[in-house]
């Protein structure tokens, strides 16, 4: 896995993530596409994971919090299942055994959470309404959208946004993000989109790029924490 992938954050990225191959992760059965990345196994990430039917990750803790969105099948953990449409907040300090039995694709973020943020989320997107807030506070605001057929979508974001399509079509600047599109604006941009005949659901994530290269120090710091416990060292 390449340790950086789009990692300068002043520039627009659209990645069309069915284009992108499968890459194979430590577990047998679990595949990444990876969207944005700094780092090795310990990493800042944004990336669409497979798992297989049967797969799973052995038990582990999220020292940097974990985020996650399905977008097919089912997700399952110790705590119970997650089918399609759940967009889940796993916090800092927080542990779990993901696995699925039939197989799933979820769409997730690592290390991007503030420290001292100790909030659980669980939400079912497919019973919110057109528009919906799942999560916000001083540094980030994560929105739900079901955008009309035609209709357009206009947001001023002043410290950057990302958006992932879950279905549909949206078109934005020259690009017509599909399923599973993924696009990241840099901070002082807005996004100004329209939805395509079909209509668009969308995840979206604004006002967060302030924090990304405390971000990035705190991976770093774990991940230099980690080889020294491995090299009994430092």
């Amino acid at each position: 896995m390449n340790e950086h992938v789009n990692t300068d954050f002043s520039q627009r990225v659209v990645i069309h993530s069915k284009q992108l191959p499968w890459m194979t992760s430590p577990m047998p059965g679990v595949e990444r596409r990876a969207l944005d990345r700094i780092g090795g196994e310990i990493a800042r990430a944004t990336s669409i994971v497979r798992y297989a039917a049967g797969s799973k990750f052995s038990g582990h803790l999220h020292s940097g919090g974990e985020e996650f969105i399905v977008l097919e099948g089912v997700f399952q953990d110790e705590n119970g299942d997650y089918p399609a449409g759940s967009y889940v907040r796993n916090p800092p300090q927080s542990s779990h055994v993901p696995y699925s039995n039939d197989g799933c694709i979820i769409f997730v973020k690592l290390w991007q959470f503030q420290p001292s943020d100790r909030h659980q989320k669980k939400v079912q997107m497919n019973t919110l309404g057109p528009q919906a807030v799942m999560y916000s506070d001083d540094h980030e605001q994560v929105s739900y959208f079901d955008i009309a057929p035609n209709d357009t979508l206009y947001i001023d974001a002043h410290s950057g946004i990302e958006v992932l399509v879950m279905s549909g079509t949206l078109n934005e600047s020259n690009d017509v993000l599909e399923q599973h599109s993924w696009l990241r604006l840099p901070k002082d941009t807005n996004l100004h989109a329209v939805a395509g005949n079909e209509g668009a659901k969308l995840w979206l994530k604004r006002n967060h790029l302030n924090d990304v290269h405390k971000q990035v120090e705190r991976v770093q710091a774990a991940a230099k924490s980690k080889q020294c416990q491995t090299r009994q060292a430092c």
